[in-house]
């Protein structure tokens, strides 16, 4: 199915490279967050007063990671499909 004028090209480089980008920031997120990891590295550094306000700052950032991987697998979806033609409906 040919593309229309107006629309851009979607490379499978940079769809690897925003879904790799979103998986390694959720994951980045969720080890800080569900792990004394961070809460120990900021109580080595004596910024234990940050410790109170993570949750407003990594659940969100998870949240937001997890919708650039969700974006990225719809990209390559609809790449992918546009590719091979029309699907069955």
């Amino acid at each position: 199915m040919p593309r229309a004028s107006g629309s851009r090209s979607v490379s499978p480089v940079d769809d690897r490279k925003l879904l790799g980008f979103g998986i390694g920031g959720a994951l980045l997120a969720v080890v800080c967050c569900f792990t004394p990891l961070l809460v120990g590295l900021l109580a080595a550094l004596g910024l234990s007063a940050a410790v109170g306000w993570l949750d407003y700052v990594l659940l969100p950032a998870l949240a937001v990671f997890l919708g650039v991987v969700a974006y990225a697998l719809i990209r390559r979806r609809r790449g992918l499909t546009d590719e091979i033609g029309p699907t069955r409906e």
